[in-house]
């Protein structure tokens, strides 16, 4: 009976790292924007509308890390080479801090080639039409 319960024991740890293993390398499967998931530029909150318009003008912007290269680590915008991206940070009322609105934009400075949404840190991102 000891033997069986050995064995069991190293059956169900290896089932549990395969397992493990299996959802590590789904968690690195990189996706893609959804195209069908667009805003509004007029559906953007007062805030992003703001920020939008800073973006075209150059600025001047509320964070000091606003313009500085989103790594796109999340995987979730189309991949480009480091550097396309920029955030800039959408500001919420009422709090002292950056908050987790975020637009990023992709190309030149003052003229992107797109623009993405996120109002939830990056866990997700919609394409912003203006």
């Amino acid at each position: 009976m000891p033997k069986f319960r050995n064995v069991k024991l190293v059956l169900t740890g290896m089932c549990l790292t395969t397992a493990m293993l299996l959802g590590v390398a789904q968690a690195r499967t990189p996706l893609q924007v959804d195209v069908q998931s667009t805003v509004g530029l007029g559906e953007l909150p007062k805030q992003g509308v703001q920020t939008y318009a800073l973006i075209h003008q150059g600025g001047p912007f509320a964070s000091e890390k606003d313009g500085t290269v989103f790594g796109n680590r999340e995987r979730l915008l189309p991949a480009q080479k480091r550097g396309y991206y920029h955030e800039y940070t959408v500001p919420t009322p009422g709090l002292k801090h950056r908050g987790v609105k975020r637009i990023v934009c992709g190309g030149q400075s003052r003229l992107p080639d797109i623009c993405y949404y996120t109002a939830d840190h990056y866990a997700s991102f919609r394409k912003i039409v203006p």
